[in-house]
């Protein structure tokens, strides 16, 4: 009596313990939606309308990467895929006989004296080569159920995807259809539950099961490399190395506000990091508080700047043929920085400049011999001087006094006292008038050049508002050299602009365009946005992406391969890189 009771006791709480469970708040309450409708081709679910498609045709012939487009778009959708082994015995013997049906027919038709059906004909053929496969052991049959949901805000939003997909399998002549009145069904057979509701499927062999795989995603995710941001389309990681691709040249194309500087702070940020060497050619000033944080050297270019740099300093190299080559080589920049500097010179004028450089160079007893490239060059000053005393170089000697006696004389008429051994160097050109500032990024390129040829290291050279030195041919082309051969010192160059337009007008710009293996594309103007489409091939779809995407978002472009991308920094980054007018304003009030 007493065990009865007492089992009757437990059961008693067995229940209650029952109830209990069922008033407490499982994963399964937070997960499910807040109501579900079935309709007849489509279920809400919440507030997210969604179908499923099932495919119940496929081509003769499957392609591997079939999937890719489908399975890279930008809808959101779900994708199954079910396999099931089938009975190979009893599969060669159901071949056996439509084989024997189909060369009775093709028999028949040639006693009949008919034109002959070469449709029937692939058919006979695929089926005595899918016999031997499978007699052979090169092959088996499986059972396949494909599936695909799709979802939407809205009714028509689903309408319009569903007609997206159903388009896009159409031009591969895989044919598919809507699930009616097994809506409910087909969602449970396309979620991670190995549940298949509706069991449609063909049978496919291995060959045809083995174009499914693997999907082909557009990935750039690297077991080395730069984070860049998130893939829009599945959420992967960008993770990726130029220094892995065929040059290490990349550009940034954004209209203002699109978020092209800030992009370029966290690539600066996480190379610096990586134990890649940074230099900038900073217009506005945008990059002193990150070389304050990282402890780099911040130099300002200005014509009251203490700090100065000579275009007529030399590459200290050993190797005979390259110091040859080195100051011919800048012989050839310093032309095109005096024509810069002092307008259009005549083609007398020109052979005259070059003589005058050479024998600048020689009256500080530089020659072609490396060894007395270490002795102080000269300067500007030493230049009009020579060409003073050399008959059709007065003209340039007037036109250049400005630089050397004039207002302008502070700015590279003096010997180079900046170092560059910092592992982030960044030189300011904000404080410059207009007039001078492409006069000073061509200085300073050129100096970063000789100091690169000095001693090769893992560098980036990042140079905002590049557009600029579109504007000039001979910066223009000095530009395009780096571009070119900076891969030989172990550079990567970097061009930042936000007019297209001017960039893509000169053909140098296109140029660099075309040398560089890596682009990050954020939001165009959609007056500009053509010259970016036409430099990258870009589709219709990619193009008109870049119109309508919002801040951080854009085109990550490696290679050959696109993908959309969102920028995603940590705190600490967007701290440093922002540099929005508000933000900024709050964080000094904070501080």
């Amino acid at each position: 009596m007493f065990q009865e009771n007492k089992s009757a006791d437990e059961l008693r709480q067995t229940r209650a313990m029952q109830v209990f469970q069922q008033g407490l708040t499982s994963v399964r309450d937070l997960l499910a939606p807040s109501a579900l409708e079935i309709a007849v081709d489509h279920l809400k679910l919440g507030q997210v309308y969604l179908t499923t498609l099932f495919v119940y045709d496929y081509p003769r012939m499957l392609f591997p990467g079939w999937l890719s487009q489908t399975i890279n778009t930008d809808l959101p959708l779900d994708v199954s895929i079910h396999i099931y082994p089938q009975d190979n015995a009893a599969i060669a013997q159901r071949l056996r006989g439509k084989s024997t049906q189909l060369e009775s027919t093709l028999d028949m038709n040639a006693q009949r004296g008919l034109v002959r059906d070469p449709g029937l004909e692939a058919k006979y053929a695929d089926v005595e080569n899918l016999r031997e496969k499978i007699a052979t052991g090169q092959t088996k049959i499986f059972k396949v159920g494909f599936y695909l949901t799709i979802y939407a805000e809205t009714m028509e939003s689903l309408n319009d995807s569903v007609d997206r997909v159903e388009k896009m399998l159409n031009e591969l002549l895989v044919y598919s259809k809507r699930t009616l009145y097994q809506g409910k069904e087909g969602f449970n057979s396309t979620l991670p539950l190995d549940r298949e509701e509706i069991s449609i499927g063909r049978n496919l062999d291995t060959e045809a099961i083995s174009t499914f795989f693997p999907f082909l995603s557009d990935t750039l995710s690297q077991d080395t490399g730069v984070f860049y941001g998130i893939n829009k389309i599945n959420n992967s990681l960008i993770i990726f190395d130029r220094f892995s691709l065929p040059n290490y040249n990349s550009v940034v194309i954004a209209m203002s506000g699109a978020g092209k500087s800030y992009t370029v702070k966290l690539e600066l940020i996480r190379s610096l990091i990586l134990g890649t060497d940074i230099l900038v050619i900073d217009p506005e000033n945008e990059y002193e508080e990150l070389s304050l944080a990282f402890g780099g050297s911040y130099l300002s270019i200005n014509i009251n700047s203490e700090q100065h740099v000579n275009p007529f300093d030399l590459p200290l190299i050993n190797d005979e043929k390259e110091a040859i080559e080195s100051i011919r080589s800048n012989t050839i920049m310093l032309a095109g920085l005096v024509r810069v500097m002092v307008g259009n010179i005549s083609p007398e004028e020109s052979n005259v400049l070059d003589k005058a450089i050479i024998e600048a160079y020689a009256s500080k007893g530089i020659t072609e011999d490396p060894k007395t490239h270490g002795l102080q060059p000269p300067t500007f000053h030493d230049l009009q001087k020579v060409l003073e005393s050399i008959n059709g170089g007065e003209s340039i000697a007037v036109r250049l006094d400005k630089y050397t006696n004039g207002t302008y004389s502070g700015l590279m008429n003096q010997q180079s006292n900046v170092s560059m051994q910092n592992r982030l160097v960044v030189f300011s050109i904000r404080d410059l008038e207009d007039e001078l500032r492409p006069i000073a990024m061509y200085s300073i390129l050129n100096f970063i050049w000789n100091k690169i040829k000095s001693e090769k290291k893992k560098r980036l050279l990042f140079v905002d508002e590049a557009w600029v030195l579109m504007k000039y041919p001979e910066s223009a082309q000095f530009l395009f050299s780096l571009a070119k051969r900076g891969r030989k010192y172990y550079l990567g160059l970097t061009c930042i602009a936000q007019d297209a337009a001017d960039f893509f007008g000169s053909e140098y710009g296109r140029a660099i365009a075309q040398n560089s293996s890596m682009a990050i594309l954020l939001r165009q103007h959609p007056a500009q946005v053509d010259y970016v489409k036409e430099a990258w091939k870009l589709t219709e779809t990619e193009r008109d992406y870049l119109v309508t995407t919002g801040v951080g978002e854009g085109l990550f472009i490696a290679g050959l391969r696109h993908v959309a991308m969102q920028i995603i920094p940590s705190y600490q980054e967007n701290l440093l890189a922002n540099t929005n007018p508000e933000k900024a304003l709050k964080k000094e009030e904070a501080e």
